[in-house]
């Protein structure tokens, strides 16, 4: 008699199950409210005699936003430009900062000590909640204020002068947070990329003769593509979706104005004001910013792309062809 043969187990459809709770749980709160946000951006949402009443909009919305419809001004650009001024005011220092901390942390010539410590001083701030950072720099940045009054005895500022006043020191202020909450992080993700970094690359060019600049320029900065793309990309839709510090640090009790004169105001600052009245128009200026942030994403990915790649591929497409 034949031996039966023993039916071989195929373990591959579990891997299925294990990431099938993701991407249910990414379709019912994530895509689908993306979905559902599209379709309200093209309805108007408006109340009469106590009652509320929904119409189809279509455009109307996007030109009422953008300032193309008549007697309407362009809040969703201006307050866009608010949240790009102080992000790029926190984001430059704090990807230079983060470049140098890392560099220095990981240089073996160095051989900093307590690099434990050092790390863990530099991540602590990102813990710490944003209604306490704000409330503390408000504190310490009011017109009496400890730091504000000690700039002021030593003569950095006149007398006069008040951080909550003044569109630049009320900016420079939410981007001053910005970088000291974040600025732990970003070094951390760098420290690891560089870790990551075959040490043979920099011997080898310590043979050829290259200084550490030309080692850092070179071998550093070339193969920190992938670490540097992720950093600027959450970067760019955490600045854009910028909320906890301009909302808590300097608005009126009335609602989400970012003080002084509605230059602090951000994208998600406005989605929420326009949330209250017109739920139709915070979901366009929730789908502009969707658009802004996938835009912006794409160019990055496209800039960072390795250009030895790109070439190789279209050689191959030609010889296919």
């Amino acid at each position: 008699m034949r031996k039966k043969k023993k039916k071989s187990v195929s373990y591959s459809k579990y891997g299925y199950l294990f990431i099938a709770p993701f991407f249910i749980s990414y379709l019912l709160f994530q895509f689908w409210p993306l979905i559902n946000t599209f379709y309200y951006s093209t309805l108007s949402y408006y109340k009469r005699n106590g009652r509320e009443f929904i119409q189809f909009a279509g455009l109307d919305n996007y030109l009422n936003v953008l300032g193309l419809a008549a007697g309407e001004r362009p809040y969703a650009l201006i307050y866009l430009k608010n949240t790009a001024i102080m992000w790029l005011q926190n984001f430059i220092p704090q990807i230079l900062v983060s470049l140098l901390l890392a560099a220095w942390l990981t240089n073996k010539k160095v051989r900093v000590k307590g690099q434990g410590a050092v790390k863990v001083i530099i991540y602590l701030p990102s813990v710490i909640t944003a209604a306490s950072v704000a409330v503390l720099f408000k504190a310490l940045f009011t017109q009496y204020g400890a730091v504000t009054s000690t700039l002021r005895n030593i003569g950095l500022i006149s007398k006069n002068f008040d951080f909550m006043s003044s569109v630049g020191g009320t900016r420079g202020l939410i981007s001053l947070i910005l970088f000291w909450m974040w600025f732990g992080n970003t070094t951390l993700l760098l420290i690891s990329g560089i870790l990551g970094i075959d040490p043979g690359l920099y011997e080898a060019a310590e043979i050829d003769g290259a200084n550490g600049w030309q080692q850092f320029r070179y071998l550093t900065l070339a193969l920190l593509k992938p670490i540097m793309l992720y950093v600027l990309v959450t970067s760019a839709i955490g600045g854009l979706q910028m909320y906890d510090i301009p909302a808590l640090l300097n608005v009126p009790e009335t609602g989400m104005v970012g003080l002084p004169n509605d230059t602090t105001t951000t994208m998600t600052m406005y989605i929420m004001r326009m949330y209250n009245t017109d739920v139709g128009k915070a979901a366009t200026v929730s789908v502009l910013l969707f658009i802004v942030t996938l835009v912006i994403s794409l160019v990055l990915f496209a800039s960072m792309r390795d250009r030895d790649d790109a070439r190789a591929r279209k050689a191959g497409r030609r010889r296919r062809a």
